[in-house]
């Protein structure tokens, strides 16, 4: 294996070329995507060179990704049918994987090799500007081969390609791609709907009292984090995965009317029940494993209202090696103070911001 082309450099692209340019610095990373996005992929180091075409990028290439949202997918593995060498692996990184996989045995030539892909991992914000080569550190990436091939065949024929999805740091997990579509419906496109669902039942009584949202933090703001992901990028999935939202929604639905009867006719029994075993399911969670959602590690700090606070705290972070992903003035009180959320990406770099700011004189607290 001696060169990847990577079609669509944003956030999963780009971090995929940062990751294969420190674990893989035999192997040469081609891109092709809008021109300043190339240009910031190799100034961080994402990519070897940029190619100003499609047929540029692909017609050597020994492993083929395409990263884009799934209609576009769909669109490229025909556009790219002609100019992808015999012998060479096209994979994607899409959410959905049924129509992609029935796409590609229609479009690809023999001797051409489509292995669905499904990295778990990603960010509310996209583009080159978010990239990572951390990003898939622990998380699962699904591989979806044709359903005549199964894991055993995979590892041994096609070692290089696995050994290069290993270096990303993910945990491979070999799945069909119907079972795949149907295990997601469940963990990631129901959660993504609801969350969605809660914020707008919440957002349409607040207009008659802003209390509402006042209020909303803790467990609901937990619960709607990923509310804020862009329309554009679960459109895709709404429409290519709808038979198996169709059936989760139509199950949860009964789930929630049993609910409401449970409530109404304060069973209590049953309620706790459905409680304790809520929570001993959610024990055998692999805690040190990313999954579909990968909930952030918050810390709260208390800070003064006066000039360079925040780049005070930050310093120290920094300076501790400690990454934040993600920081929000919760409130503020003029000449007094307010409190800051930081969030990071473990509880054991959570746990040592902690312990670093509370050292450096600041109230730093987790929940």
């Amino acid at each position: 294996m001696q060169s990847v082309a990577i079609i669509g450099v944003g956030l999963i692209g780009g971090s995929l070329g940062l990751v294969w340019k420190k674990q893989a610095q035999d192997i040469e990373i081609i891109g092709f995507d809008q021109p300043a996005t190339l240009d910031r992929a190799i100034e961080i180091g994402a990519l070897d060179r940029a190619a100003s075409s499609l047929e540029e990028a692909i017609s050597g290439a020994d492993v083929i990704v395409l990263a884009t949202p799934i209609q576009s997918i769909l669109e490229l593995l025909e556009q790219a049918a002609p100019y992808v060498k015999p012998g060479a692996i096209v994979t994607d990184v899409g959410s959905v994987k049924g129509p992609v996989a029935d796409c590609a045995s229609k479009v690809l030539p023999s001797g051409v090799l489509f292995v669905g892909g499904h990295p778990m991992a990603g960010s509310e914000r996209r583009g080159i500007g978010q990239a990572d080569a951390l990003l898939f550190e622990n998380a699962a990436y699904v591989l979806c081969p044709p359903d005549h091939m199964d894991a055993s065949v995979v590892a041994l024929e096609y070692a290089s390609f696995v050994t290069l999805i290993e270096a990303t740091g993910a945990r491979l997990i070999v799945l069909s791609p119907a079972r795949h579509d149907r295990i997601a419906a469940f963990v990631s496109h129901l959660p993504q709907l609801l969350a969605v669902a809660l914020m707008n039942h919440v957002a349409s009584e607040n207009g008659h009292n802003d209390a509402f949202l006042q209020l909303a933090a803790g467990g609901f703001r937990d619960m709607t984090r990923i509310a804020s992901s862009p329309f554009d990028v679960w459109s895709d999935i709404l429409k290519t995965n709808d038979a198996c939202i169709l059936e989760v929604l139509d199950s949860f639905a009964r789930r929630i009317e049993a609910l409401r009867r449970e409530v109404a006719g304060r069973d209590m029994e049953t309620l706790q029940n459905r409680f304790i075993d809520a929570r001993s399911t959610r024990e055998t969670i692999p805690r040190n494993t990313k999954g579909f959602l990968h909930p952030l590690a918050d810390v709260y700090v208390y800070a003064e209202d006066r000039p360079g606070e925040l780049l005070s705290i930050t310093r120290i972070l920094y300076e501790a090696s400690l990454n934040i992903k993600d920081i929000e003035l919760l409130k503020i009180r003029e000449g007094t103070g307010g409190a800051f959320r930081i969030g990071f990406a473990e509880n054991a770099t959570a746990t040592a911001a902690t312990e670093t700011l509370t050292r450096a004189g600041y109230t730093a607290w987790r929940l």
